[in-house]
């Protein structure tokens, strides 16, 4: 079902701190920036390397406001990682796949993601308390 991970999402109080650093430690190129109102994130997507599946990337989170999900990520638990994103070729077949194992979707239908991806999240406690997010890469 997996066919790689997609992205390591680690929340941020500030993103251009965060793009620098991780530029500087690991020679990452910022490959796309976005602002997703729907998810209350400004984002940077860096490259991390290209395979058989597709590209892997760290993704930085920098809330728009405290009372969005990476806010309130990050006045409970602080910077670091958010969620694990996984790859998969169909998105919708593979929430319906995994929901019928009584894992609990948090979304009831594949919603806009990063870079044209479509995308849709996992209920952590039904995952071994990991964030979890199901990413279908934008055709290329």
């Amino acid at each position: 079902m997996f066919m790689r991970i997609d992205h390591i999402g680690i929340a941020c109080r500030d993103l251009e701190e965060k793009i620098e650093l991780f530029s500087r430690l690991f020679d990452l190129e910022v490959v796309a920036r976005e602002v997703n109102e729907e998810q209350g994130v400004k984002e940077a997507m860096l490259h991390i390397a290209d395979g058989e599946g597709g590209g892997s990337y760290i993704q930085l989170l920098e809330p728009l406001s405290d009372d969005s999900p990476v806010g309130k990520f990050l006045a409970k638990r602080g910077e670091g990682v958010h969620h694990v994103a996984f790859g998969v070729p169909d998105v919708a077949d593979a929430m319906s796949k995994i929901g019928e194992k009584g894992v609990r979707l948090l979304d009831e239908r594949p919603r806009h993601g990063s870079m044209g991806s479509q995308i849709a999240f996992l209920h952590p406690k039904d995952v071994g308390g990991m964030l979890t997010e199901l990413v279908q890469a934008a055709k290329r």
